[in-house]
C-alpha cells in the first residue's frame, strides 16, 4: 500500500489488531484545497446552468452529508475554484478545521474545504466518515494545522496524517456497529424529551 512508513513509531496513536495497517492518507487518496473566483459576487448567478457553490453554511450541525447548496456560481468561474463530484469527502480546513462531510451532489468549493477523492479502493465510505470523525483523528489534525489563533489545514498537512486501515469487512463492522450506537442514542434523547 504505497510508501513503506518509515521511523514513524512515535507518530502512530495506537498498535493495530492483526491484518490492518496504517498509511499516509495522501498515498491511498487524492486530496486538494479549493479555490474562489474574486470577487466572489460576481461570480454568483440564479441562472439554471449555475454551478453549486459549497459552502460551510450547506451543512447541517452534527451532519454527514451536504444534500445541496444555497448559492451557485457562473461556469466561467469553474477554472478558478476545484470541481467536486457527489460521493467525495470534504473537510474544513480553517476556523472549525478537521470537520468532514460526504457529498450528495456536485459543485464548486472555496479555499476553506479540503477535497478527499479516490477514497473507494481502500475505504468503505462510511468507516472513513467516522474515522475522520475521531477524537483521535481531530488530534491528530491539530497538531498538522498551522496558525496559532487561526487553525488552518494544509492540503500537504493532510496527506500526511497516518489513518489507520483494517480490512473491508471489519470497516463494514466498525460502520454499522457506531451507527447502531448513534441509533440507540437517538432514542434515548427522543425518550427523555
Amino acid at each position: 500500500m504505497g510508501n513503506k512508513l518509515n521511523c514513524i513509531d512515535e507518530q502512530l496513536p495506537f498498535k493495530l489488531p492483526d491484518g490492518w495497517s496504517y498509511e499516509r492518507l495522501g498515498n491511498i487518496c487524492s486530496i486538494a484545497r479549493g479555490g474562489s473566483p474574486r470577487p466572489i459576487d460576481n461570480y454568483l448567478t440564479d441562472a439554471e446552468d449555475g454551478l453549486n457553490w459549497i459552502k460551510i453554511g450547506d451543512t447541517e450541525q452534527g451532519g454527514k452529508y451536504i444534500y445541496s447548496t444555497k448559492e451557485k456560481i457562473r461556469p466561467e468561474g469553474v477554472s478558478k475554484t476545484r470541481y467536486v463530484h457527489c460521493g467525495d469527502f470534504l473537510l474544513t480546513n480553517s476556523m472549525s478545521f478537521g470537520r468532514p462531510y460526504i457529498l450528495k451532489t456536485d459543485g464548486c468549493i472555496h479555499d476553506g474545504w479540503l477535497v478527499i477523492g479516490d477514497v473507494e479502493a481502500v475505504f468503505i465510505q462510511d468507516y472513513l466518515y467516522y474515522m475522520l470523525s475521531s477524537s483521535i483523528m481531530y488530534d491528530l489534525l491539530s497538531r498538522l494545522a498551522a496558525g496559532s489563533t487561526v487553525k488552518n489545514l494544509k492540503s500537504d498537512s493532510v496527506k500526511s496524517l497516518i489513518v489507520p486501515i483494517p480490512p473491508r469487512k471489519e470497516q463494514d463492522k466498525i460502520s454499522k456497529h457506531i451507527e447502531n450506537v448513534f441509533s440507540i442514542i437517538s432514542l434515548i434523547e427522543e425518550s427523555l424529551n
